[in-house]
């Protein structure tokens, strides 16, 4: 019974990709719907790879400074954490203009580097920047929080300094928790909508380019770009779940 019952689950946990094969009428690649969705795939992909570029440069110093920290600091930077990753999409789209808004203190210094802070490829890659390292620091905290802190003593004690403990030492062991977060981050940010439909409704990504497809254009725009997000989204977390389980398994 209880074989039958998980079967069930996992039946209706799937079932809605099904639609992928609902009969919506021609699907629409060629013409001007099909040049919007290419040019969205391409603004979705490259400012995305940039977005992740900043997420690891900045989440990983980040989550080895937190890591060291003691247990109440660490308490305050994980809440902190959490409350960029709680608020909701829309809420945080419009604070984010707010906040950078060009006559503001930031958004004039931005304004002034020639960095757009709305409807630009800039606010774009700050808005996934802002949704997604929440997620990747997180992550890479359980991901470095596994290594046994004796192995990086014993490094640093044989003489290795701060960096080359962290690329001989820390990072082959923590490499894929870091990767596992990482695509975390990569799926929050490029399958975000809220946020960025407020703060870049241009360059139009995927996400937002599916919406105007469904508005103005119908399924059958919607469907081949709707394949095209998914396959973008969803190879990375499920190719890494599945080497994390081999290597436990090895």
């Amino acid at each position: 019974m209880a074989h039958a019952g998980a079967l069930l689950f996992a039946v209706l946990l799937l079932y809605p990709f099904s639609g992928v094969w609902a009969p919506v009428g021609a699907w629409q690649w060629r013409g001007t719907a099909g040049a919007a969705s290419r040019a969205s795939i391409l603004v979705s992909l490259e400012l995305t790879a940039l977005a992740m570029l900043l997420v690891v440069a900045v989440g990983t110093p980040v989550a080895l400074y937190i890591r060291r920290t003691g247990r109440a600091a660490r308490t305050w930077w994980e809440a902190a954490l959490l409350a960029s990753i709680l608020v909701p999409s829309l809420a945080l789209g419009i604070l984010l203009s707010l906040a950078f808004r060009p006559e503001g203190a930031l958004g004039g210094w931005l304004a002034q580097l020639g960095l757009v802070s709305t409807n630009s490829a800039a606010a774009f890659v700050l808005t996934q920047v802002y949704v997604s390292i929440g997620y990747y620091v997180l992550g890479a905290l359980v991901a470095l929080g596994a290594i046994p802190a004796g192995l990086e003593q014993h490094a640093a004690l044989l003489g290795l300094g701060p960096v080359r403990v962290f690329w001989r030492v820390t990072l082959p062991l923590a490499r894929f928790g870091l990767a596992a977060a990482l695509s975390l981050a990569w799926v929050r940010a490029i399958g975000e909508f809220g946020a960025v439909v407020v703060t870049a409704y241009y360059p139009a990504g995927m996400p937002v380019q599916l919406w105007i497809h469904l508005e103005s254009a119908g399924l059958g725009a919607v469907m081949p770009l709707l394949v095209a997000f998914m396959a973008a989204a969803l190879p990375l977390p499920l190719l890494l779940h599945l080497l994390a389980h081999r290597r436990r398994h090895a």
